[in-house]
Formats: C-alpha cells, sequence, structure tokens
C-alpha cells in the first residue's frame, strides 16, 4: 500500500474529513498529535490501531495540502 492509499476521503466516514484508512482517524488528529509533542510511538500506544506507516501517510497528505495543489485519492 503507497502512502497515499493510506488515506482516505469519505463522506459516510467522519464527515468526509480525510481519515486512515481502515479507521475513523482524521488526520488531522495525528497532526495535531505531532503539534502537541507526541512521538511516533506515543501516537500508536493511544491509537493503536494506527501504524507508523500511517503517520507517515497523514504528514505526506498533509504535505501535499501545503503545496496548493490537487491530488485526486483513491
Amino acid at each position: 500500500m503507497t502512502e497515499t492509499n493510506r488515506i482516505v476521503l469519505d463522506p459516510a466516514i467522519c464527515h468526509g474529513k480525510a481519515c486512515v484508512k481502515g479507521t475513523r482517524i482524521p488526520v488531522s488528529v495525528i497532526l495535531d498529535e505531532l503539534a502537541a509533542g507526541h512521538t511516533f510511538d506515543e501516537i500508536v500506544d493511544q491509537y493503536p490501531t494506527l501504524t507508523r506507516q500511517d503517520i507517515v501517510a497523514a504528514i505526506r497528505y498533509a504535505s501535499l495540502l501545503t503545496k496548493e495543489r490537487v491530488e485526486t485519492l483513491p
């Protein structure tokens, strides 16, 4: 699974917010945790359904958004 395939946008899940595939964990929650200074391991401990690769995917997704271009996700 590529990094961008780990992030989904589905109107039926979390009101269409970008989430980690197979979870109801929004990318914004992961970014908030990182911004608060939590480590990858601490985030995975708090959200056991996440992997380190999911966190990297969330960062990559946020990075794409800041480049002001549209990325189509599967």
